[in-house]
Order: C-alpha cells, then structure tokens, then sequence
C-alpha cells in the first residue's frame, strides 16, 4: 500500500484524520475509529457518523450541533502535532521549497530535523522517487519527528532516513560526494557545517540556511562567501498578513505573521571556477575577533524544552504514530441491485 493517509482523498475511512469545526470557528482533530464518540461540552459525535462522509460534509453532534467535518491539510497538521523543538511555519517552508527549487526526484539533505514540519514538506515535494536524509543531534527531537511524519502518512516513508549525530561528522559518512541535489541547514551554527555540504553538493546544487537572527545570518554569508566554492549569496524573509473581507469591509487583519527566521541561498559552483567579483559600493565589511566570538553558538543562546515537556511531547507522537500505522480498513463494496442470488 503506497496511498499515504496524509494525502488521501474521498469518503472519509478508518483511520483518517478529520478536523472538525464548531460553530465558533473552533477546531478538533479526531481519527477515526469504529464504535469511538468524541466527546466535547457542546456533546459527542459518533465516529460512525462521520465514516463515509464526503470530505466537506456537515455533520451534526447528539444535540443538534453542526460541525465542518474535512481532513486536515499538511499546514493544519503541522501547526497541532506534538513539538520537540520550534518548528518551521508554513510561509517559510513554502519559501524553503521555492527559493531551494526542492524537485520531484531529487536528493536532500535536511539538518536538524526539529519536530518534523520541514521533513513532511520536503517528502512531499520530492515524491516517492526523491530521497530524504535528515540529521539530528538529539534523540529525543528524532523520536518525536518520526511519530509526527508517521502519524501523517500512515507508515514510515520508505525514501526518508534520520541520521543521529553532527552533520559535519555524519555526512561524510552517509551520503557520497557530489550525489546531493539541495541541502537544508535549520541549526543554530550552520557555518560550521558548510565545508561538508560542498563536498556532498553537486555542481549547481542549493545550500539554504534558515537562521533566526541578524548576527547568524551574518556569519553564515562570510562563511560561505570564504569558501569561494558558492555563488554569492542572497538572504531574505517573509512576512504574512491576513484581510478581513466582509462585503465592503475590506481592511488588514490587527495581527500578521512577521519575522520568524531569514533564509540564505547559496548554488555550489563547478570545481575550479572562480566566480567574477562583484561590483559593490564601498561599506563596512570587515570583521574582528571578537565580532566572531559574539557570533558563537554559546554567545547566541539556545532555547530548550524541558526534559519532562520533551518526554511527554514523545509519548504523544508515538501514541499518534501507532493509530497511523494501522493497517487501513476498506469500506465493504455493496452488491448492485438484481447481483445476489
């Protein structure tokens, strides 16, 4: 079985994660299972009810209250699923996959992997003939990823592998030279890995970094313009803001998505060019010592969950992961009139 339950569409089956909505724009997220009744202070709805409904139906609870019934979209899940780490938000996932023209086929390297949102991304971006590999430092990070990406697709995709330990270190080891087509870096000190990624990287191939603050972004376009092995590279970020439009009143929402992190591309260059300098206007460019001492990991600060947060986000990706790996349940086929007898 192939299908991934994550991308499936049709009547609602067993096993199928479904996102209901209550009349006050409120939302739950059920998979269902024969015989089960979610519960809320509003009252329940049997999950028999919702099995082999359209996707996009309406279905009402015990007392009469209606509830939009669909299945999740990838952005949906990845903004419910238990956290390990901070994830990557949709507005700059779609980006990462634009600006790094993640393909159909291709192979990737993504490092850490967080909580898993990139990783469903970028599986779904380079389909079924791709390759992930994806690395991490913490174990604790990987076992919530693989329950998170389980959990979606009903099963463990067979072209992803996580790869525990530093990618400067581990990268040699799993990945031959130039066989990579795009490398992904969501880490605090990403220049430190540079030199292994343009061993890994094919001619042509896009590193992008996504990094959260000025003095990082900084230090990894000094580090990648040193090696003289990329072009030179070119930073932004993305900003989301929301409308409100209702008949004539048409006007900006209060609140917007703003800075969440800069992305930092950069094409790996053929062995032996050199690449023509650049006309600039004159600025300050030049850096210290102690510049870069402000710009390491330790200087910079790491946020951290909590040993007993990170234990209980676990448990709930691999409860999560285990009803997605259940095998699937096909409706029964009805005969057609006049077949029996």
């Amino acid at each position: 079985m192939n299908e991934s339950r994550g991308e499936r569409s049709g009547p609602f089956r067993v096993g199928d994660r479904v996102q209901l909505t209550g009349p006050k724009g409120r939302m739950h997220t059920i998979t269902l299972e024969p015989g089960k009744l979610f519960h809320s202070h509003k009252g329940g709805i049997a999950h028999d009810a919702v099995i082999g409904l359209p996707d996009g139906s309406v279905v009402a609870n015990e007392v009469g209250v209606e509830y939009l019934a669909l299945r999740p979209l990838l952005s949906d899940f990845v903004m419910s699923m238990p956290r390990g780490a901070a994830i990557v938000y949709p507005k700059d996932a779609a980006q990462i996959l634009a600006q790094a023209d993640v393909f159909p086929g291709a192979t990737v390297v993504e490092a850490g992997v967080g909580s898993g949102a990139l990783s469903l991304w970028l599986l779904r971006a380079i389909g079924p003939a791709g390759r992930l590999h994806s690395f991490e430092r913490r174990d604790e990070f990987a076992e919530v990823a693989r329950g998170n990406v389980a959990t979606f697709h009903g099963r463990d995709p067979e072209n992803w592998s996580i790869t525990l330990g530093d990618l400067a270190e581990a990268l040699p080891e799993t990945v031959a030279d130039g066989s990579v087509d795009r490398v992904v870096l969501d880490m605090l000190a990403p220049w430190e890995c540079i030199g292994a990624v343009s061993r890994a990287l094919k001619p042509g191939g896009v590193v992008l970094c996504y990094v959260a603050t000025v003095t990082q972004l900084s230090r990894v376009a000094e580090a990648i313009r040193a090696t003289g092995e990329y072009t030179d590279p070119a930073a932004n970020e993305t900003m989301v803001r929301g409308w409100h439009v209702q008949g004539l009143a048409v006007r900006p929402d209060h609140r917007m998505i703003a800075h969440t992190g800069f992305l930092i591309t950069a094409r790996r260059l053929a062995p032996d060019t050199v690449l023509p300098e650049l006309k600039r206007r004159p600025s300050k460019t030049e850096f210290s010592d102690e510049d870069v001492e402000a710009w390491t990991p330790g200087a910079l600060g790491e946020r951290t969950v909590s040993d007993k947060a990170l234990r209980k986000r676990v448990r709930a990706a691999d409860t999560a992961a285990g009803h997605a790996r259940a095998p699937i349940e096909e409706p029964p086929v009805d005969e057609a009139p006049g077949d029996a007898g």
